[in-house]
Parts: structure tokens; sequence; C-alpha cells
């Protein structure tokens, strides 16, 4: 009962402090600090958090702990503090940049589309259609490179495990890790919306026969590894967009309609993917889809605070990307993949484990012990929250837009899968340099166009 009561506080709390983080918690008006809110934290861990407290999981992953007892509430007072900590420090970062959420997103919204400041509509296509056919390279590549492409063997048929192909194309890709996830699998979508705004904005048909074909890539980077979760997030990308230039308003009616399609068909990929046959197991609340949102997440959080300290060493930093422990001559080493080797061992021994993915302060007490808890958390949720400030207050065009999506998804996402990818991550850093470089150049070359304009004009008069 003392766990209900904390966790009916610690919920009115942290929902009270993120709607004024955000601005706004309206579904109809999804924004990064929303999306954090409902599935980062309320959906991916606190509801599964609450019930493995209360004993009323009845969860394979959860069997896997020592002392369950302890470590149901050590791991739920984890997750409250997170759910209070992170949304304080974004309220106090809103306060210090005299940020005021409601009014600055409902003007963002209201905003109209604007085109790339000083560049010609030639300069701009001809530089994003080079950046497409890059992508497309990539993309062949990675098809090259890759052992089995699991969307192809269950189009053609296969004897294999269709989960074990997974595991099989993503550990065992052969060609550079960066190109695939950089420049195939993120380049790809991102491009495919700035194509599709700047063909809602010029109404042209190049850019309108652009967007088709980078659609098209970005569906298959989507699926080609059959893993479920990525194709929604484009599409949750592609409504925010639209949402966002007011193409789409969403309502009840509508929410419940994408809501309904959206499940049947994470229902259909499950059934096919999985190999589900009994659906009264596949649809209970630890079990299928369900289990998978509410308490696959979180479930490895626990597992990590019961084994770290205890049956496995601290990392103290080994789980930084191994661009950065190569520096040092360290073996990078992933706590969710250390967690998996630990528990499920047979897994990793036939191929079908990965890694067991959980809320970001999960690597961060890997690393660094309860400290690494606490300095985490106020360090993910003061980025987070700048971030959303910035966005809002850069101009509303293609390229910034399509960068505010990106990470308005995909910051969530890597919430509920670690810690380091928010002290360095390679991809967003070359994506931020690369979109801002380009910008940057257009920029200085209409103002050097429009100089030479004026001291050509000035020297006609004269």
């Amino acid at each position: 009962m003392l766990d209900v009561l904390i966790g009916l506080i610690v919920l009115v709390a942290s929902t009270l402090m993120f709607r004024y983080a955000a601005g706004t918690l309206s579904w109809k008006a999804p924004n990064l600090v929303s999306i954090v809110y409902y599935y980062s934290f309320l959906l991916s861990s606190f509801i599964g958090a609450l019930l493995i407290a209360l004993g009323m999981d009845d969860y394979y992953m959860i069997r896997k702990l020592f002392r369950p007892e302890e470590y149901r509430q050590i791991g739920f007072f984890v997750v409250s503090f997170v759910m209070i900590v992170f949304p304080l420090s974004m309220v106090v970062v809103s306060r210090l940049c005299g940020f005021e959420a409601r009014q600055e997103f409902r003007a963002y919204l209201q905003k109209p589309l604007s085109p790339l400041a000083g560049a010609t509509g030639s300069q701009v296509f001809y530089a994003f259609l080079a950046l497409s056919l890059l992508s497309f390279a990539a993309i062949a590549y990675m098809i090259w490179k890759t052992p089995t492409i699991p969307v192809f063997a269950l189009l053609t048929g296969t004897d294999e495990s269709l989960a074990a192909l997974r595991i099989e194309a993503s550990r065992h890709f052969a060609g550079n890790v960066l190109v695939r996830n950089i420049f195939a699998i993120t380049l790809t979508p991102l491009l495919s919306f700035i194509a599709y705004l700047f063909a809602e904005l010029t109404h042209e048909w190049r850019w309108k026969l652009l967007f088709i074909c980078l659609f098209v890539g970005a569906v298959f980077v989507n699926v080609y590894d059959l893993a479920k979760s990525p194709i929604f997030f484009y599409v949750m990308m592609f409504f925010l967009i639209r949402i966002y230039i007011g193409k789409t308003r969403l309502s009840a009616v509508k929410l419940a309609l994408y809501g309904g399609v959206g499940a049947a068909v994470l229902v259909g990929m499950y059934i096919v993917i999985q190999g589900v046959q009994d659906a009264t197991t596949f649809l209970s609340y630890n079990k299928g889809p369900i289990g998978r949102m509410i308490l696959a997440q979180i479930a490895p959080t626990f597992l990590h605070l019961n084994l770290f300290g205890e049956a496995l060493p601290f990392l103290y930093g080994k789980s930084l990307p191994s661009i950065l422990t190569g520096l040092f001559d360290v073996e990078n080493v992933r706590s969710a993949r250390l967690v998996m080797a630990h528990v499920f061992p047979e897994r990793i021994e036939d191929g079908t484990g990965g890694v067991l993915n959980t809320l970001f302060v999960a690597e961060a007490y890997a690393n660094f012990g309860y400290v690494g808890i606490v300095i985490g958390t106020l360090y993910v949720g003061v980025v987070t929250q700048l971030l959303y400030i910035g966005f809002l207050r850069l101009p509303k065009n293609p390229l910034f837009l399509s960068l505010f999506v990106y990470f308005s998804v995909n910051i969530p996402r890597t919430l509920v899968g670690g810690f380091t990818d928010f002290l360095f991550n390679p991809t967003w850093l070359l994506i931020v340099a690369l979109f801002g470089g380009m910008a940057l150049w257009l920029r200085v070359q209409g103002d050097l166009r429009a100089w030479f304009a004026t001291k050509r004009r000035i020297t006609d008069e004269g």
C-alpha cells in the first residue's frame, strides 16, 4: 500500500513538472518533452516499475533477481527518483533561460514554414540531391555487407529463425558500422522529411520525386532487419512533421483510429516474426507487445542494479563509445550486453540474444554506481531541455524542423536505450555538423552573392 501511495505522489508531481517544462502534455500536440514523459517514463518505465514493486509483474526477467524483495524496492525508488529529478532539472533550466514553454511552443506551431535563408532554390536542391545519392550509396553498401537481409529472407521464405537473422544482421555486419548507421539508417529518413517539407514549400515536381525515392529508401532501412519499432517511429516523425506545418490536426477519433491501425500492424508483425500461436498468452499484460512496452524496457534496470557491484564489477567508463575507449586502449563493453550474457547465456550461444536495453540510469549505474544515477539524471535532463528550447527558437525551415522532429523521437528512444549515448553520440554529432554546416554554407553563399550584386550595382550607378 505504501508503494501505491508513493507512486501516486511521484506521478502527480512528475506530471505537473513535465507539463510546465513542455508547455503542454496534450496528445493533440506532441513535442519532445511530452513524448519523453509518455513514452520513456510513464509507459516504458513507471508503470512496470510499480507493478514489479508490488510483486504483480510475474515477469521472467524479474525471476532472475537474487534477493528479489530487496531489489524490487531499490529499483522502484530509483525509477521514482528519476521521475522527480529529471523534470525538476528541466524546470530549473527553463527558469534560467527565461523559457515560457506554453507560449513559445504555441507560437512555433503557428509559425509558417520558411525557406533556408540566403540560398537559391537550385542551390538547395542540388545540395540535398548530392546527400540523397550518398545515402542511396550507403544503403547499397549496407545490403552488400550484410550477410543476410532478414526482410528479404522473410519475403522469399526461409527455414532459419528470423530472430537469429536479426541478430546476425546487426552484430555480424561486415562493413563500417558508422557508414551504415549514419549515412543509411539515419540520413535517409532525415532527408525524406527535408524533401517532403521542400515539396510542400515550393510545390516543385523535382522535390516531390526526390521525396518519393527517399521515402522508399527510408521505409527499407527501417524494416530491413525486421525490428518492430523503427518503422513506427518513422511514421510518428512523419505525423509530427505534418502537425508542425499544420497539415494534420489530431482529434480523439483520429488518435483512436491511428492507434488501432498501429496496434493491429504491431500484432501482425509479432505473429509473423515471433511465430506466436497462443493468442491468450500473447495479449496478456506481461507477455507479447503489452509486456514488451511496460515491463521489458524497465526490467533490465532492476537487473543492472542487482548485478553490478555484486556479481559484476562496475565498468568505470568502459561502455563509452568505442571511438573513445579505443583512444585509451580499453575494450568497449556495453552493460546491456553484459547483463544479457550473465542472465541469459543460452541466448548468446544460440545467436538470438542481443542486448537488454533499458532506462538510461541503468547504464549510468553500471559505470559509476549510485553517483552515476544522480549526476546522469541531472545531466540528461538539462541536455534534453536545452535541445527543446534551442529548436523552438531556431528558424522553422525544412532543415531545422526535420532535425527537431528527429530529436523529438530519438531522444525518448535513447532514454530507454543507454546513458553513454548522451555523453558522446557520433551519429548525432555528425548529423548536426553536416546539416549545420550546410545551412551555414548556403547562408554564406547567399550573403556573398548579395554583397557582390550590391557592389556591382553601386559600380554601375557610379
